[in-house]
């Protein structure tokens, strides 16, 4: 494994490990959750909102956030990044949503891992 950690992450979603295995196939660096950014912070200094992106690729100095979810539940999260670029303009992150998760997933022949993420099989091979 390429990742910075020692021992293997503990992934909060399928998708997250199957991004962090092409990343190793492709020989790219990677760190998972390595740093959380507060977003809302009290009067007295105590953070009431933050944001931890799921990778890091230190050599593209690129955080990357996934998302599974339906677009209709994405606003929350749409939010967070939007704050982010406000109050840390020089962190560079990129959004991959569950559509280009999924198209990612194909291309490197993970259907199975793609209708994990997207639905039936006729789903993932473009039938609607």
């Amino acid at each position: 494994m390429i990742a910075a950690q020692n021992t293997p992450p503990h992934f909060a979603h399928p998708a997250e490990e199957t991004f962090a295995c092409i990343l190793d196939f492709y020989g790219i660096q990677w760190q998972y959750e390595p740093q959380t950014f507060p977003l809302e912070v009290d009067a007295e200094g105590h953070i009431l909102e933050a944001f931890t992106p799921d990778f890091y690729l230190p050599e593209q100095d690129l955080f990357i956030e996934l998302t599974t979810l339906r677009p209709a539940l994405a606003t929350h999260k749409n939010r967070k990044l939007r704050r982010m670029a406000e109050l840390y303009p020089q962190i560079r992150i990129k959004l991959l949503k569950r559509r280009e998760m999924r198209d990612l997933m194909i291309k490197f022949g993970l259907v199975d891992e793609a209708q994990s993420i997207q639905g039936t099989e006729a789903q993932v091979n473009g039938v609607k």
